[in-house]
């Protein structure tokens, strides 16, 4: 990536950028401070993944796309740097046994294409989120005002590593010497690694949970509205670290996608935002947390009967994400789920079981490698374990086909009145959104 990032004239430095990885939340709160920059009236490039419904939600500006214009000036940019300027298949960074690297892959590739864009269209922030990891993630050649990292959990751990500490130790990656680092609250092994990796940074370290105070949270079928302010020791942190305060002594905020997640993601993303652009406006916080818009974050897409698209894929996001709905529609309601085959389907399993009337087990797009069956036999030997009355007992089925398996669920949920959530990947939620009855 720095080779490339070098031929092609260093658009990662085009604005300055902010830095964002994690397991869970990371879309979110990358969402929430490019709708913040952008109510404060910045022109922002965003780049996320997956895309859910356009891959243009990769590269975007702001909340909206880039101009066609842009897309294909960068496009020609690109493909210029690969056809002309990049050695032969034989030499350099198309030879893997070369010392001097390797071909490019799929995501470098896209990676510069978001630069370029960024470039093009002569942007003055950058929102860039990791893919995975962080510390050899492409996107880890940007220095940036701030890094934020969200909660971590074991995932991707085919290539991150089998503990907490080791996937902490590829997030803390994105570290940079002297750069602040914005971290969610974190399990006890995790926050050791990023204490040490700041220090060693000498990283100004600025923890969420002992900095800010996040109170009356109210979550309902439209949103979540919180207050939000500092603790008194973070405030003097904060007016040393930015020589000017940095926040009034209470915000009252909402952002119009439900749970508690949001509202700590919310935080987050202020956190992160004022750090690296400390003269952002209250109104444009508010203004920004009030428009933002991100598919699949506990998307509802019908109302009769509800039906609710989310993204998540983790055990404590499952989790989370199921207490928010059932708080909102009641114990009992249908869920179709899908993960992927590195997810930990058992333990999801264990958290979900309990909350549902009726499971229908699918397939999650064919993006990535997904095996239905052990997901399936996964909850089944879940079930088996646990005491009678389970609510689910019985209920658990496989429908390997996405499109029966939404319209199953919908036929039992105007036959029975309940709610339906779908979960356990991006990937499912992209194919449930995009499926032709539903439009």
């Amino acid at each position: 990536m720095e080779s490339l990032a070098e031929l092609a004239g260093r658009p990662d430095r085009c604005a300055p950028s902010i830095h964002i990885a994690g397991s869970k939340g990371k879309g979110s709160v990358t969402g929430m401070i490019v709708s913040m920059l952008e109510a404060d009236g910045r022109r922002v490039a965003r780049y996320m993944s997956p895309h859910i419904s356009d891959f243009r939600e990769r590269i975007s500006l702001g909340n909206s796309f880039f101009d066609e214009a842009v897309y294909r000036a960068a496009g020609d940019e690109l493909r210029e740097l690969v056809e002309q300027r990049l050695p032969p298949a034989k030499h350099s960074l198309f030879d893997p046994a070369c010392e001097d690297g390797e071909a490019p892959s799929f995501f470098e590739l896209l990676t510069l294409y978001f630069f370029l864009c960024a470039r093009c269209a002569g942007c003055d922030a950058l929102v860039v989120e990791t893919g995975m990891g962080g510390r050899l993630d492409s996107t880890n050649i940007v220095d940036p005002l701030v890094s934020v990292i969200t909660l971590i959990e074991l995932e991707h751990t085919a290539f991150l590593g089998k503990t907490i500490t080791a996937v902490a130790g590829e997030k803390a990656g994105i570290i940079k010497s002297g750069r602040p680092l914005i971290l969610a609250k974190q399990r006890g092994e995790a926050l050791e690694v990023f204490r040490k990796k700041a220090e060693e940074q000498r990283s100004p370290f600025l923890y969420f949970p002992e900095l800010v105070e996040l109170r009356d949270i109210k979550i309902h079928a439209a949103g979540t509205n919180f207050t939000m302010s500092l603790k008194p020791a973070a405030d003097t942190r904060y007016a040393q670290l930015q020589q000017a305060p940095l926040f009034p002594p209470l915000l009252n905020l909402a952002v119009p996608v439900p749970g508690l997640i949001q509202a700590e993601n919310a935080g987050l993303a202020i956190l992160a935002m004022k750090a690296a652009f400390p003269q952002t406006g209250d109104g444009a916080i508010r203004r920004g947390l009030e428009h933002f818009r991100l598919p699949a974050r506990f998307e509802l897409l019908l109302q009769d009967p509800p039906l609710i698209i989310d993204g998540a894929h983790t055990p404590e996001s499952a989790a989370g994400c199921a207490e928010t709905f059932c708080s909102l529609y009641g114990e009992g309601g249908i869920l179709l789920f899908g993960c992927a085959a590195d997810k930990n389907a058992a333990a999801m399993a264990e958290m979900l079981l309990p909350r549902f009337s009726r499971i229908i087990i699918t397939t999650p797009g064919t993006f990535k490698t997904s095996d239905p069956g052990k997901v399936y036999e996964a909850f089944n030997a879940c079930l088996a374990r646990r005491v009678q009355g389970c609510a689910a007992t019985g209920r658990v089925t496989l429908v390997r086909d996405t499109k029966e398996a939404l319209k199953q669920a919908l036929n039992l949920a105007r036959g029975e009145k309940l709610p339906v959530l779908c979960m356990g990947s991006f990937y499912l939620a992209a194919e449930i959104r995009n499926a032709d009855f539903l439009k």
